[in-house]
């Protein structure tokens, strides 16, 4: 880390030194200045949920909009105290229910690619590596942020408990070198991002959305032959995680293209639908469509144009009017 990054990190030490409790208290007046005051991000919180849930009433969607804002002022005082929380506590406030299915594989020899998303506190998970064989090298997928000095800082709050953050362009190149090492790896991958314009190949209805999706993490599984598995987070109560891991499959090269990440889709579904506050709801998931996609494509190419097309769409539209008026 440089200077800069050294200096932030001290102070975010010094602050997660303090209990839990008292973060949890810092977290209820945070809430209030986020949601009450600034209203961050939410009109994106309420039209992601009431496209998401249409059949639910107002009130209801309401409701889960404050326990979302309580949450993630929960997750972010969380992540700070993960800058010093102990081995010990941390085993007990976030638990893998069923290690054994990544232990058992491991034995065998074969690598992991474990699917989550944005929900509950995936910087906690971070601290796999305490509850797998000493063999496995755990590690997350990440991309870098803009800004370098907290990006240095999460790097190094990522990394203390023993698992590598790889970053994203050089995923391939780092489970190759582990592989012609004879050392597995139990690699998290966050999938529910929105992709770039190039990177979209396959969409499904998420939901209740048409939503294109990432699908390097199956074509990488496929291609090094990992076992894929998915994080099922839960959250008892208030600063305790449970994690069940749900076998997708060992043998990803006999499964039909996209079943794998549609598996992983209908599987975050499930969960986001069990207690919804607990997904990021603030992230703008679905702001590529499909109508504004196949205006960009080009066929004969295969290649998407990523420059913006605006106008593209609103001559479509102009197009589509016209022709409907004259009928």
């Amino acid at each position: 880390m440089n200077k800069r990054a050294k200096l932030l990190y001290g102070l975010i030490y010094l602050l997660s030194l303090l209990p839990l409790w008292v973060h949890y208290l810092c977290s209820d007046v945070i809430y209030l200045l986020v949601y009450k005051v600034m209203g961050y991000r939410v009109k994106v919180v309420r039209q992601n949920l009431s496209r998401s849930f249409p059949e639910k009433t107002e009130q209801e969607r309401r409701q889960t909009e404050r326990l979302f804002y309580k949450w993630l002022c929960d997750y972010a005082v969380e992540t700070i105290k993960l800058t010093s929380i102990s081995r010990k506590q941390i085993r007990k406030r976030l638990k893998f229910v069923n290690a054994e299915v990544i232990n058992e594989i491991v034995k065998d020899g074969q690598s992991c690619a474990v699917y989550l998303g944005h929900y509950c506190n995936w910087e906690w998970v971070t601290s796999l590596p305490l509850w797998t064989p000493e063999e496995a090298q755990c590690g997350q997928i990440y991309h870098a942020m803009e800004n370098g000095v907290v990006d240095q800082v999460l790097l190094h709050v990522r990394q203390r408990l023993g698992a590598i953050s790889i970053p994203m362009a050089e995923t391939l190149r780092q489970l190759l070198k582990f592989k012609s090492e004879n050392r597995p790896v139990v690699i998290g991958y966050i999938a529910d991002q929105v992709p770039f314009w190039n990177n979209i190949h396959h969409w499904c209805q998420f939901l209740n959305q048409d939503t294109p999706v990432l699908t390097g993490t199956e074509r990488l599984a496929r291609k090094l032959n990992h076992a894929v598995l998915y994080m099922d987070l839960s959250r008892p109560k208030r600063g305790y995680y449970e994690v069940e891991l749900k076998l997708i499959t060992r043998t990803p090269q006999q499964m039909g293209e996209y079943a794998i990440t549609d598996a992983y889709f209908q599987l975050l579904e499930q969960t986001i639908n069990r207690e919804p506050q607990y997904w990021l709801w603030s992230h703008k998931r679905w702001k590529r469509t499909r109508e504004e996609f196949n205006l960009r494509l080009d066929p004969e190419t295969g290649k998407v144009d990523i420059i913006s097309s605006v106008e593209k769409l609103k001559e479509k539209r102009r197009q589509q009017q016209t022709t409907t008026e004259q009928s």
